[in-house]
């Protein structure tokens, strides 16, 4: 869900979750019982380098929205390390906000809760209609079958990025295309204290995007077709083994990574400690930490083989952040104006731009302002390769459970104890036992 992940909340939150009504809202009035909220409280997520950059963005544009309707905005930014399980506590205890981001794939389990105002056509109409927005950000809003339980916000895929003096120096002449490519890259680079590749090995998000991806090109799925989980099948054993393995067995990631979870692999590539960088729309986050826009390029995730594309060639989860809104808000009128106004073409172009991510608004995404190089990989990824994570009631359980486990893999991979298709598989069961019974 965008750069950077977060931790999910265990099984019994959200049993909690599910079992409440909805979320009290957290606008005030300005006067007597009838008058209409002049107040709203907003939770955005922490989308750029820090807190504080996310409010240098946002202010200025909930400044304009006060300007036009008179309804102050209550901003927080919200690290992702903390989202998941604030939103949840804010379902159980009925002190929430009125307008929310969430990470995309968080849309059916946080739907599940009953928390969150269904977005069905009268409501979607009051913000210019359903079909504004891609088809590949509406598949990640909620559950199949059921009216979405958010809006599109800001979309985002993974992408290659690659520091092209370290490549060109150690005598790659092109980005890898295939893990076959990547790894023999990361082991040309890998000496005098500089490393292949970064990664977030104790983020548990991080984690099973990637591991998602995997398991996509090996063919296989953590959930059944009937959505039942199914974490062991040679598939996933597989796929979490190949991703581990680039620290395990390849060496081509700083054991240190197995502790990095606050964009520090972000971090190290900007500073040219590490070559390659497999990261949610970086490049605004790269700029803010001083790293030349010419200084690196972005390719497409590597496949097992050949070009990106539909199938097996899937190279990035449908990444992407929603806005919401807590059912039970006392200004349900100026929750929904708030997110026309940031789903409007204009504030899209403004917000993705920020962001360097791709605005899922339709026309917007049009824009001149979105065609540049760098654009056209995430928007060509999005388009043609990348699949949304399962979109079931468990799905933030699953994140937790599965990541949880990569995490200790890299762990262990770090503690130089070897991971084996045993061990991934043990862990993956472990992970498995975890999940809600039917």
């Amino acid at each position: 869900m965008r750069s950077i992940r977060a931790a999910a909340t265990g099984a019994v939150i959200l049993s909690l979750a599910l079992t409440a009504t909805a979320c009290g809202g957290g606008s005030t009035t300005d006067g007597g019982s009838n008058d209409s909220p002049k107040e709203l409280t907003y939770w955005a997520s922490n989308q750029g380098a820090s807190v504080e950059i996310d409010k240098k963005v946002l202010q200025p544009e909930l400044d304009k929205f006060e300007k036009q309707t008179g309804v102050k905005v209550k901003l927080e930014v919200v690290p992702w390390s903390d989202l998941l399980n604030r939103i949840l506590t804010a379902a159980t205890s009925g002190q929430g906000p009125d307008v929310l981001n969430i990470g995309n794939t968080w849309s059916a389990s946080l739907q599940a809760t009953g928390a969150l105002m269904p977005w069905d056509a009268k409501a979607f109409d009051r913000i210019g209609g359903k079909d504004r927005f891609v088809d590949s950000a509406l598949g990640s809003t909620g559950t199949e079958g059921q009216d979405p339980a958010a809006v599109p916000l800001y979309s985002m895929a993974y992408a290659l990025y690659y520091n092209k003096q370290m490549l060109a120096d150690a005598g790659v002449d092109a980005p890898p295309a295939t893990w076959d490519e990547l790894v023999a890259a990361g082991k040309k680079v890998s000496k005098d204290g500089k490393w292949g590749i970064g990664m977030e090995g104790s983020n548990p998000s991080e984690n099973i995007h990637h591991a998602f991806v995997f398991a996509q090109q090996h063919g296989a799925d953590f959930f059944t077709a009937d959505g039942e989980p199914d974490f062991t099948n040679d598939g996933a054993v597989t796929a979490v083994k190949q991703y581990v393995d680039l620290m395990a067995k390849d060496k081509i990631i700083a054991p240190g990574n197995a502790e990095y979870a606050q964009n520090q692999s972000v971090s190290d590539f900007a500073k040219g400690k590490t070559a390659m960088l497999l990261w949610q729309s970086a490049s605004a986050n790269l700029k803010s930490q001083g790293m030349a826009d010419d200084s690196y390029g972005i390719a497409p995730v590597p496949v097992q083989s050949g070009t990106p594309g539909a199938g097996k060639q899937v190279n990035s989860m449908v990444a992407g952040i929603n806005l919401a809104v807590f059912k039970n808000s006392d200004n349900i009128d100026g929750a929904t104006d708030f997110v026309k106004f940031m789903t409007s073409d204009a504030e899209q172009k403004i917000l993705n731009t920020a962001y360097s991510s791709i605005p899922p608004v339709k026309a917007a995404q049009e824009d001149a302002a979105f065609n540049s190089p760098a654009n056209s990989v995430l928007k060509d990824t999005l388009a043609q390769s990348a699949v949304a994570l399962p979109q079931v009631p468990d799905e933030s359980q699953f994140e937790t459970a599965v990541g949880t486990a990569v995490k200790e893999l890299f762990a262990d991979a770090a503690g130089g104890r070897e991971v084996t298709t045993a061990s991934v598989e043990a862990a993956l069961t472990k992970a498995q036992q975890q999940m809600p019974k039917k």
